[in-house]
């Protein structure tokens, strides 16, 4: 059975850091790319989920989207099947839903999901 479970969500002022796992079980990790997304729930069809960074099968190659880049860093350990997602310097408007998914490029799986909240 395929389990994708994120963990390390929390809450934190402005200006704060947090670090949050995503660990994968049942499956063979390193044949899998893994995204991180957020959701903020409310929003409009469609806009649901936003794209934050994805780290190759590897670890070798990451990309980030323009709002978070220089504040997050992804990395994994597939000796731990687990992929990180490093927040620093964060913001209001980094509260959201933060969810992984892993790609094999045939079978796709998605975690449930670990709340961050970042307020004064």
């Amino acid at each position: 059975q395929v389990q994708i479970v994120e963990s390390g969500g929390g809450s934190v002022q402005p200006g704060g850091s947090l670090t949050l796992s995503c660990l994968a079980s049942g499956v063979t990790f390193n044949h899998y790319s893994v995204s991180w997304y957020r959701q903020v729930p409310g929003t409009a069809p469609g806009t649901e989920r936003d794209l934050v960074g994805f780290i190759s099968r590897s670890g070798d190659r990451t990309e980030y989207r323009n709002p978070v880049k220089g504040r997050f860093n992804i990395s994994r350990d597939n000796a731990k099947n687990t992929v990180y997602l490093q927040m620093d310097d964060l913001k209001p408007a980094d509260t959201a839903v933060y969810l992984c998914k892993a790609d094999s490029g045939k079978l796709v799986y998605w975690g449930q999901g670990t709340q961050v909240t970042v307020s004064a």
